[in-house]
């Protein structure tokens, strides 16, 4: 499964979500946290974005 490449895991993750609800909410928290960073980081300046990235 982890040699698997993520396309391809993306769409088993799809069928998967179809297929059982269950699974459909363990997908969901990734998203979630993608998106606290993003108000996060645009409220700070660019310089300490790339700080902490690099």
């Amino acid at each position: 499964g982890v040699a698997v490449p993520q396309p391809i895991a993306e769409s088993c993750n799809e069928l998967c979500a179809r297929q059982c609800p269950d699974s459909s909410a363990l997908i969901q928290p990734p998203p979630v946290v993608v998106t606290f960073p993003g108000p996060i980081l645009s409220s700070f300046p660019q310089q300490a974005v790339v700080g902490s990235s690099g």
